[in-house]
């Protein structure tokens, strides 16, 4: 833009040059030294914030840090620039100075500065105006063609401001390329304007640079503001496209489809981005191998680099992979733009296409009769995929002549043989060979070629001959079922297992046995009748199981032996009749029905549904029908208090019957409870009648048992006899037992003295004998309490009045006393509390306790109730400790021995330090 103003030296007249000299002059010498005026041109009218002009203040003071104008309606700035702060109206010239100051060398210097106000000039009438069209300090951007051949230095530009009619303007240049890296790529002259450059420039380096002009006077004043001057380098086509990785690698299976896509080869190019230079096309150069039937197998889109597939002819087992050489081209693929190459290596993936096929069609093996567990023959397959993938790998399966799974076969996946193997042994006499038809298939499906045949299964025939082998009898079948009914007399023929020769087919000359019966239920003769040994009763006690395996054994004239086995069931009968479960009930006064239930021990369908009925027809009483297993007994008519006997028969399913004799009593009761006294235990006690009469006798087991139980109570009693007869030692109750009742204490000072660390206190008394431990007692004050002591089987009590100490010792059962020092043998009383007598004490009390609780509906005698407390996990050793202990067991102290840590660490803390 023009500037604001024009400086200029001097003034319109010699008074008032004068004038501002003198003025001038005087400033000077009254404060400090003046520099160069300035003035401006301005118009007449300006808006705040306005550029008025530039002033060099680095001429008059070089290095200035405070920095001020004497008029508040201009603003200077650091560089020189002069501001007007508000809108200024300019009649007439205005003067102001500003102020610089250097604090540092105590410097200080004023530029005085005078705006004028030029009028606009008006043209007279017929004047003609010149008007410029436009300026030249604003060019357009530079364009300078990349990588120019010179010759260099090159004029670009020529830069002019209008200011240069006024002023004496030198030009100059800053920025990129020219005193910022990349340096000295421009320069300019500073006369002329004419702008050079030094080089040729590449533009995918430096695609454009921004530089900026100056226009100065000679003293500094830079009439024009910097101008920020564009040079664009035009791009030239010097880059070739280029495939970033040079060589791809893709996969494709296989008989793939035509127009399959592949893969995608795209190449890139560092010219200019949407231009012709930029501009790619794709082609195929070469192909390797090629194909004969399919010469273009391949195609590329020419724009965006995707390679499919052109014929539906991949083959992997006849060609593996393929190397397809492509070109990428600028300038739209025409034949003056720059080209490269890449490579796209295209492997083909297997696929199931090819069935395998067994090496032989026909194999012929012979086996021994009777072989288990052995390999035959192996089998090899051919498959033409690739291998050690699921398409290679091969499944064997034999379709036809193995209905009896004889055979089997096992595949080794890593060489496809498959393995015969025999899992039953063959019968020569009953097939002499034995042909077999295999199959071989793979893992994965088959996938065939677009319009291609389908694959024939591979096959093939195992002719397996079977070898003649002297063998022994076989039991035909190998397992015999046998069901056999229980309570039959031992030694009844219950079955019939013969073996016979497999050569000869009869059963002569063969001696039979049992080889292993866990139960004893059967015996077996040398001609193959089978007995049962004992009466086998399924309800006897130790009858545990109703099955029983038992395996016997044939041998023929030359020792070979044969097997079978023979499942042995034994079946239920009806032999047990109904009983009635309880037959002592109890009728009260409000005459309700009694109910009965009968039980069978017998299986289904020898029990329920049960009829019962009252075999006497005479009596008072008649039965109403509930369930199969149940009935009423009501009476007929309102009977006399007192003990009936009713006999019932009871039938179940099978016929079998049996009579109970159920006891009623009468009774004038509310519950039954009421006439229990006297009356029979509910227990079953049938009667039997003339109808059935059971047959019981006693085993030589049972007498054993009651033989040894019988010795076995003898023991007990005379060991029980030998240690209540042993020497006894005697309890003594101290003097203040308070009537061994619980005495609450609620102090927590320190207890008693204790003498050892290991003692733990348990009751007062003299003198208590233990397995594991000693008494120790100590008289003070005219009591004596003793203490456990854990000790080797003996036992020590010490008197520690008048220092006499006396031993207590236990060996083998003997005891002896030994005299120490002091007063010699003590006495040891005997004493025993009485149960009588704390009965006699609590009874009463308790029996007080309970009526008045009963009494109070408050309660308040609840809280003497002894309270029961959850159950924490396990119980004491040392069993109740409360006030209703009983008191006449003896004492049992072994706990004390197996005392957990916790209670021995509370014993120990006891003891005074």
């Amino acid at each position: 833009m023009a500037p604001l103003g024009r400086a200029g030296h001097g003034g319109y007249s010699s008074k008032a040059a004068g004038l501002q000299l003198l003025i001038g002059l005087l400033v000077l010498s009254l404060f400090c030294e003046a520099c160069k005026k300035v003035t401006f041109n301005l118009p007449s009218k300006l808006e705040a914030r306005t550029l008025i002009g530039k002033v060099n203040l680095k001429q008059c003071l070089r290095t200035s840090d405070l920095i001020s104008s004497s008029d508040p309606d201009f603003i200077v700035r650091a560089d020189g620039s002069l501001f007007s702060a508000n809108a200024i109206s300019l009649s007439t010239d205005r003067n102001f100075t500003i102020l610089l100051k250097d604090t540092q060398k105590h410097v200080q210097k004023k530029v005085p500065v005078i705006l004028r106000s030029v009028q606009k000039k008006v043209p007279e009438k017929g004047e003609t105006v010149l008007r410029r069209s436009k300026r030249r300090w604003a060019p357009v951007p530079t364009t300078l063609m990349e990588n120019s051949l010179g010759p260099f230095p090159m004029q670009i530009q020529q830069l002019s401001s209008d200011t240069a009619q006024n002023y004496n303007i030198t030009y100059s240049i800053s920025g990129p390329g020219v005193d910022q890296p990349p340096l000295n790529f421009f320069y300019i002259e500073r006369e002329t304007g004419n702008l050079f450059v030094t080089c040729p420039i590449d533009r995918e380096q430096y695609p454009e640079f921004q530089i900026i002009c100056y226009a100065r006077t000679s003293d500094g004043y830079t009439p024009e503001q910097p101008l920020v001057h564009i040079i664009r380098v035009e791009d030239d086509n010097d880059c070739p496209p280029v495939f970033n990785p040079a060589t791809c690698f893709f996969t494709v299976p296989e008989n793939s489809r035509s127009g399959t896509m592949i893969g995608e080869m795209t190449a890139t190019d560092g010219d200019e981005i949407d231009t012709l230079h930029t501009k790619l096309k794709y082609r195929i150069v070469n192909q390797d191998p090629v194909s004969v039937q399919f010469p273009r197998m391949f195609n590329v889109d020419g724009d965006t680099g995707v390679i499919t597939l052109a014929s539906a002819g991949l083959d992997r087992e006849a060609v593996e992979q393929y190397v397809l050489l492509i070109e990428a081209r600028d300038m739209g693929g025409q034949p003056f733009g720059l080209c490269t190459t890449g490579t796209a290596v295209i492997q083909l993936q297997d696929r199931n296409d090819h069935a395998p096929v067994c090496e032989k069609g026909l194999y012929e093996v012979h086996v021994l009769e009777n072989t288990v567990g052995a390999k035959i023959i192996d089998i090899g397959a051919i498959d033409r995929d690739m291998p050690q993938t699921p398409a290679w790998h091969a499944t064997f399966k034999i379709v036809k002549g193995n209905e009896d799974g004889a055979f089997r076969i096992e595949t080794n996946p890593d060489s496809n043989i498959g393995t015969l193997c025999i899992d039953k042994g063959l019968d020569y006499e009953k097939t002499k060979e034995r042909r077999l038809e295999i199959i071989v298939n793979n893992d994965e499906p088959y996938v065939l070629a677009p319009n291609s045949r389908a694959v024939s299964q591979g096959s093939c025939v195992v002719v397996v001959k079977v070898r003649d082998v002297d063998e022994g009898p076989v039991f035909d079948p190998c397992v015999y079922v046998l069901n056999i009914k229980e309570c039959l007399p031992g030694g009844t023929v219950v079955g019939y297992y013969p073996a016979r020769d497999p050569e000869t087919g009869n059963s002569e000359d063969i001696r039979y046995g049992i080889g292993q019966d866990p139960c004893g239920w059967i015996t077996m003769d040398e001609r193959g009748e089978i007995r049962t040994s004992r009466l086998l009763d399924r309800d006897a006690p130790n009858m545990q199981y109703y099955q029983c395996n038992v395996t016997v054994f044939a041998t023929d004239r030359s020792g070979k032996t044969g097997t079978g086995i023979v499942v042995v069931n034994l079946e239920d009968e009806n032999d047990n009749y109904p009983v009635i479960v309880e037959p002592a009930k109890i009728m009260c006064r409000d005459r309700k029905p009694i109910c009965l239930t009968a039980v069978d021990a017998d299986l289904p369908p020898n029990t329920v549904p049960f009829t019962f009925e009252i075999p006497d027809r005479n009596l008072e009483w008649r039965l109403v029908e509930n369930d199969d297993r149940s009935v009423y007994l009501v009476p007929m008519d309102r009977i006399p208090d007192g003990d009936y006997t009713v006999p019932i028969r009871v039938t179940d399913s099978g016929g079998n019957s049996g009579i109970t004799n159920v006891r009623v009593r009468v009774c004038d009761c509310t519950t039954p409870s009421d006439c229990i006294d006297g009356f029979p235990p509910r227990y079953n006690e049938p009667d039997v009648g003339p109808y059935q009469t059971p047959n019981v006798t006693l085993g030589l087991w049972a007498i054993l048992a009651m033989i040894l139980g019988s010795l076995l109570l003898l023991l007990i009693l005379i060991t029980i006899c030998g240690c209540c007869g042993a020497a006894p030692v005697s309890k003594q109750v101290c003097d203040d037992l308070a009537n061994q009742n619980l005495i609450i204490s609620n102090t927590e000072a320190p207890g008693e003295e204790v003498m050892d660390p290991n003692i733990l206190p348990v009751k007062t008394g003299n003198v208590v004998t233990s397995d594991q431990g000693v008494g120790l007692g100590v008289k003070t004050g005219g009591q004596e309490c003793f203490e456990m002591v854990k000790g080797g089987g003996h036992q020590t009590m010490d008197t520690l009045e008048g220092g006499g100490i006396h031993t207590l010792q236990s060996v083998k059962g003997h005891h002896t006393l030994e005299s120490g020092r002091g007063y010699g043998h003590p006495m040891m009383d005997t004493y025993r509390y009485s149960y009588s007598e704390w009965q006699n004490f609590t009874h009463p009390r308790l029996t007080e306790k309970v009526y008045l609780c009963g009494q109070d509906e408050e309660h308040k005698h609840s809280e003497d109730y002894v309270l029961s407390y959850n159950y924490e996990g396990r119980g004491s050793p040392a069993g109740s400790v409360g006030c209703c202990t009983d008191q006449q067991e003896e004492e049992a102290l072994d706990f004390l021995d197996q005392l957990e840590p916790k209670f021995r660490t509370l014993a120990e803390t006891c003891v005074k330090r």
